[in-house]
């Protein structure tokens, strides 16, 4: 028998509910705040993610799909910003009014360790907004995620938030840690030793319990807690405390928080659901003024944040399958399918027995799956009359096949 790959998940007929709600709260959200939807291709260049994503990271190192067709190298999309940045460009996003508000959903691709919330094709919905520099638009995109979840029941959210500051600010943080670090490098792990040189920030992001060991050690602890961020930075972030202390939004700063991509710079966040366990980060995003630079665009600041939506999926309280609005109860399929018909027209959720079966097997059919038996059996025919049935209370009336779609509306 030939299995769905491991890593992958079918989404289920009971389940599709909750994804629908996901979806369509997203946009409601979403539209409310001004960013339209945008939807990008599931494979991209390469080099899109090579130069966007970071060579540093795990992502392009290690959980890309990438593969070669026609002489060209293309992957599977491990995350929507660095395409969403490429549509931004090409399309000439910044000639319009700035700045630009757009969110997406959909599946991306990663080759990882199968786990709970995360699978090897996943889905994310998220949102990026460019043309801002402002501390407000952080706020902004933070407040978005934070009303986003709120909508689906979840309340029960840790804020972390942190900056990085700006390409000089980054770069004393930078040299500060390899010094700090570099008597210790024999006992990282063999990607701490790897990012040491390529990008030492991404260190703090080591899950290792060897290597948050040695983060915790005196002279270590000092450097990472210490203060590296200019001051124009420091006045960026201060604001955005400020702004997120205005809208009610209860935060905590973390200086360990770094986000695992190298394109962020200045604000970066996390949020978390305490009904999850130790992998219990539901959204991350932050600052990235430099990407569309980066990727062939004009300088152009931004922010946004993506989420995981398998683990809201595992979050949301999950709703039962609709139930159908009718059944259709009769023996005789022509007049089945011209009172199928004009229920569907007036929108109203039929089925019908496609077997003709007997009648109470009908019946029992019809309690399984819709609120209402609309029975249309012999007598009825003959006296062009429907008996329609009320299956959670049992009650019964027979009206006129003229005017029976006013008695289910």
């Amino acid at each position: 028998m030939i299995q769905a790959q491991k890593g992958t998940k079918d989404i289920l007929p009971q389940d599709v509910a909750a994804w629908q709600l996901m979806e369509d709260n997203a946009k409601k959200v979403f539209s409310l705040a001004g960013f339209n939807e945008i939807r990008t291709p599931i494979f991209e260049a390469t080099e899109l993610f090579a130069r966007g994503v970071g060579d540093s990271t795990d992502i392009v190192n290690k959980e890309m799909y990438t593969f070669e067709k026609s002489e060209r190298s293309l992957t599977l999309r491990p995350e929507n910003t660095a395409g969403v940045v490429r549509a931004f460009i090409e399309h000439g996003f910044s000639r319009q009014p700035q700045p630009v508000k757009l969110w997406y959903k959909g599946p991306m691709f990663r080759y990882e360790r199968p786990q709970a919330g995360r699978q090897r094709q996943f889905h994310q919905v998220g949102v990026e907004m460019f043309g801002s520099a402002e501390p407000s638009a952080d706020a902004e995109v933070i407040n978005l995620a934070v009303k986003y979840l709120n909508s689906l029941g979840l309340n029960n959210l840790e804020i972390q938030i942190n900056s990085l500051g700006c390409p000089e600010c980054r770069k004393k943080y930078r040299e500060a840690i390899k010094d700090v670090l570099k008597p210790y490098l024999k006992d990282l792990c063999e990607d701490c030793n790897f990012r040491y040189e390529k990008n030492p920030l991404r260190i703090l992001d080591c899950k290792v319990e060897d290597c948050q060991k040695i983060f915790e050690k005196e002279e270590v602890k000092k450097v990472i807690l210490g203060d590296f961020i200019c001051e124009d930075c420091q006045k960026h972030f201060d604001d955005v405390k400020e702004y997120l202390s205005a809208l009610n939004i209860p935060y905590s700063v973390n200086k360990l928080l770094v986000r695992g991509l190298d394109y962020y710079n200045r604000t970066v966040f996390e949020i978390k659901s305490n009904n999850l366990g130790s992998q219990n980060a539901v959204c991350g995003g932050g600052r990235y003024d430099s990407l569309v630079e980066t990727l062939g665009g004009q300088p152009t600041p931004a922010v946004g944040w993506a989420m995981g939506m398998e683990r809201l999926f595992s979050l949301i309280e999950k709703t039962p399958q609709n139930r159908l609005d009718v059944f259709v109860v009769s023996e005789n399929l022509p007049e089945t399918f011209k009172i199928v018909n004009e229920l569907r027209e007036n929108n109203i959720s039929v089925e019908f027995d496609y077997a003709c079966r007997k009648f109470k097997k009908q019946l029992d059919k019809a309690a399984k799956s819709a609120k209402y038996a609309l029975i249309l059996m012999d007598d009825e025919l003959k006296s062009n009359t429907v008996t329609i049935k009320n299956l959670d209370t049992s009650e019964q009336i027979k009206v006129s096949r003229n005017e029976y779609i006013s008695h289910i509306v």
